[in-house]
């Protein structure tokens, strides 16, 4: 009889297991969950407890009847799931559905796939903790109740196939108001003074910059200004030097990671944390799900005999850190290196610089803050009791910033620049090179990225490190949210320039708002959110999610029944459903924009069968018509003319040999149109602007295809009715009018007449 039957979620935390366990391990993967709520109906016993229906899915039914069948061939079952309460519930299904009993059955958890945690973690372990069990069930009993009663109001009042979460629908409301934020910001010009100075008592005569107190809301008052300074002296009022430290950042939660690998490298939330479930599973980092920023005595000690090793003594400082967010899950260690010695490791280039990320940020959080002298020198105008001020920043010993500096969140702020200041005494006379007045311009909010939806999630107390990501792939998934990014716009602005005694003024350009990757709504999640807003206010409050949350964390506690914590929430949700299913008005979007000038109808835009639309209504004589908004065109911000703009397709671009070419949008996007024939316009040809050189273009390449896809790649002899020919998907037999597929292992140039004659037989009709 075996001795020991090991068993994790993953293959790939099973494979780094095995190489620390002996002979005596056999170490399996269940492939994550082994079972989940029924999909018939609820499959949740609401009379009763609410106790939930499991069954076993049906890709997991072989893994069962494996594990089973090891289950019973061991002395000792090692339950070692993640520690987490998704791990927890995972090692409860399984004793539950292998019918593991209590006395060969153990649970173990650890930190990080190292040997010393597994040896460890099998010298000490415990039973499944249910209170951790019951918090991920009441998580899950929650969200179904939620989707599965919501879902049907949406269905009947805004759109058939609609659905809505408990999260999810709060993470949309976010992104919906950051958009109406955006719409309704009317930006406006100001002036910003801007002042060369140097200063004669300094040798090397080092130009720096000093910004005007004030700013001027016209092109006139800053010109004013900068007459009022022609032949002014300029003064020192004071040079203040204020020594300050900059600390490093704590080490990485699993939230903090996602929004520095975001700003810095790009990745999604949803590629971080599977790149980092890979570097967990090969041992690499400790658990890449966690709310803490703790680190064990081991990891500080390492760290800092890594930096001794590679900075010196004088770059090393020992600290822990404590974790201050809401509910913080579990006494985990944050994301660090399970070796503090290993710099890098072998894998993708993505693994490689999120590994390099984590190891930077871990040791630099054991290095001494950076000293740095803040220095601002305020400037007196003659005549005037407005100052210039400059500001700037030295680094007299950078600490942790030799190894890491973090990176900021992509706020548009008007930042005066940071530069090395000459040392100043008061009354020390200065020198102006020259003063440039700039008209700039306030900025909207930004749209959120990932890393600052999950940021600002956080903030609220909304969801747990598990949730983040399912939470964003989901509302992008449903259609509500879209990531997308936008081209810059160029604008116009002036800058007038005092130098000696002349003033003279320039019109420049600048490009402005070009944005990548940022999450917006789409109509219709801005229409469900609206309807949710309006009938289930209770869900849709930031305050009462968060709530939530803490409930679940008092049920990991066992402060609290779950079922209990369940029952107070469905009451009065059933009846805000039962209110709403009784209401009768249907909640649809329509916005009215106008008249068209030339029909004299209305324009409205509005979600049809086919999403967002214009359309200009019509009369007995006249058929109203429609068009789909571009991408990037919302129903509540688009304008009548950009709406009439739509309605210019289909448009005549030219003919080509007596025959019109064509460009409009059909059921499969934009196309070209000659006579019969017609061509698919690429991803990047816009039909509005499309013009006639490129449509012959896609003809003729389409012609081209044409030609090939109607020429047999081979005929024969024996019947010329048999024929191979290339298709869209790969090589096919078209005989007497029907085709037949090849199979997979055919080769279309050495197959006979015979081997085709089987193939056309054999064949489904």
């Amino acid at each position: 009889m075996q001795e020991n039957l090991v068993i994790v979620e993953s293959p790939a935390k099973a494979k780094t297991i095995e190489k620390f366990l002996g002979k005596d391990f056999i170490v399996k993967s269940s492939f994550g969950h082994i079972r989940d709520l029924s999909k018939k109906e609820l499959g949740i016993e609401i009379k009763d407890g609410y106790r939930p229906c499991y069954e076993i899915s049906s890709d997991k039914k072989r893994v069962v009847e494996e594990l089973s069948r090891l289950s019973k061939q061991v002395k000792t079952v090692w339950l070692a799931s993640d520690e987490d309460r998704e791990g927890e519930a995972i090692a409860w299904h399984l004793t539950e559905v292998l019918n593991l009993p209590v006395d060969r059955t153990k649970r173990i958890v650890f930190h990080e796939i190292t040997k010393n945690a597994i040896l460890h973690a099998i010298e000490t372990p415990r039973t499944v903790d249910m209170n951790l069990v019951n918090a991920q069930q009441a998580r899950r009993v929650l969200d179904r109740i939620v989707g599965f009663e919501l879902s049907p109001v949406l269905w009947k009042k805004v759109r058939p196939s609609l659905s809505a979460g408990r999260v999810q629908s709060v993470a949309v409301r976010l992104i919906v108001e950051r958009e109406r934020d955006i719409i309704a910001f009317n930006s406006t010009s100001y002036y910003r003074v801007v002042a060369q100075f140097y200063a004669p008592s300094d040798a090397s005569k080092i130009l720096f910059k000093a910004e005007y107190s004030k700013k001027f809301a016209t092109k006139q008052e800053a010109a004013t200004l900068l007459e009022e300074c022609k032949g002014a002296t300029f003064t020192v009022e004071h040079c203040e030097v204020k020594p300050t430290k900059r600390y490093p950042a704590p080490p990485f939660t699993t939230s903090t990671l996602q929004q520095e690998a975001g700003r810095k490298f790009g990745m999604s939330v949803s590629q971080t944390m599977s790149v980092s479930q890979k570097l967990y599973e090969q041992g690499l980092i400790t658990y890449m799900r966690t709310d803490s920023v703790n680190l064990s005595g081991m990891a500080i000690g390492a760290c800092k005999t890594a930096i001794t090793s590679l900075f010196g003594e004088k770059y090393s400082a020992a600290r822990n850190y404590t974790t201050h967010s809401k509910g913080a899950q579990e006494a985990h260690e944050a994301i660090r290196p399970s070796y503090i010695d290993r710099r890098e490791i072998e894998g993708t280039t993505a693994e490689k610089r999120l590994y390099d990320l984590i190891w930077k940020r871990t040791v630099a959080s054991q290095m001494v803050a950076a000293d740095i002298d803040r220095t601002t020198i305020t400037i007196a105008r003659s005549g005037s009791n407005e100052k210039f001020i400059a500001t700037g920043e030295a680094v007299r010993f950078d600490g942790f910033l030799h190894l890491y500096s973090e990176s900021a969140d992509d706020e548009q702020t008007e930042q005066s620049e940071v530069a090395h200041l000459p040392l100043l005494a008061a009354g020390d006379n200065l020198l102006v090179q020259n003063i440039v007045a700039t008209e700039r311009f306030t900025q909207p909010p930004l749209r959120y990225n990932e890393a600052s939806l999950v940021k600002r999630l956080e903030e609220l107390g909304i969801g747990r490190p598990s949730t983040y990501a399912p939470t964003i792939s989901t509302i992008i998934a449903r259609g509500y949210v879209e990531k997308s990014s936008r081209p810059s716009q160029k604008r116009t602005f002036t800058q007038l320039t005092l130098k000696g005694n002349s003033i003279t003024e320039k019109c420049a350009s600048e490009n402005f708002g070009a944005e990548k990757n940022r999450l917006s709504p789409t109509d219709i999640g801005m229409v469900v959110n609206d309807y949710l807003e309006s009938q289930f206010g209770m869900i849709m409050d930031y305050n009462f999610t968060a709530n939530v949350e803490k409930e679940f964390d008092r049920i990991a506690d066992g402060e609290l029944k779950w079922n209990e914590m369940i029952d107070d929430f469905y009451a009065p949700f059933h009846e805000m459903v039962d209110s709403a299913i009784g209401t009768q008005s249907s909640h649809q979007a329509v916005r009215v924009l106008g008249t068209d000038p030339v029909s004299g109808h209305v324009v409205k835009a509005r979600i049809g069968r086919y999403g967002p639309m214009a359309e200009i209504e019509g009369d007995e004589n006249e058929k109203p018509r429609y068009a789909s908004l571009k991408k990037g065109q919302l129903i509540e911000s688009i304008t009548l003319e950009e709406a009439l703009e739509l309605f210019a397709l289909p448009r005549v671009v030219g003919t080509l040999d007596g025959e019109a070419v064509v460009i409009g949008i059909g059921k499969f996007g934009g196309y070209v149109r000659h006579g019969k024939t017609f061509a698919s316009l690429a991803k990047s040809d816009d039909p509005y602007t499309v013009q006639y050189e490129r449509a012959v273009e896609l003809l003729q390449e389409q012609q081209k295809q044409n030609v090939a896809a109607n020429t047999p790649l081979r005929t024969f002899a024996e019947d010329k009715a048999m024929q191979i020919k290339s298709g869209r998907y790969g090589a096919y037999i078209a005989y007497k009018g029907k085709n037949y597929r090849l199979p997979k292992s055919a080769k279309p140039e050495s197959l006979t007449y015979e081997e085709c004659q089987k193939i056309v037989a054999s064949s489904k009709k």
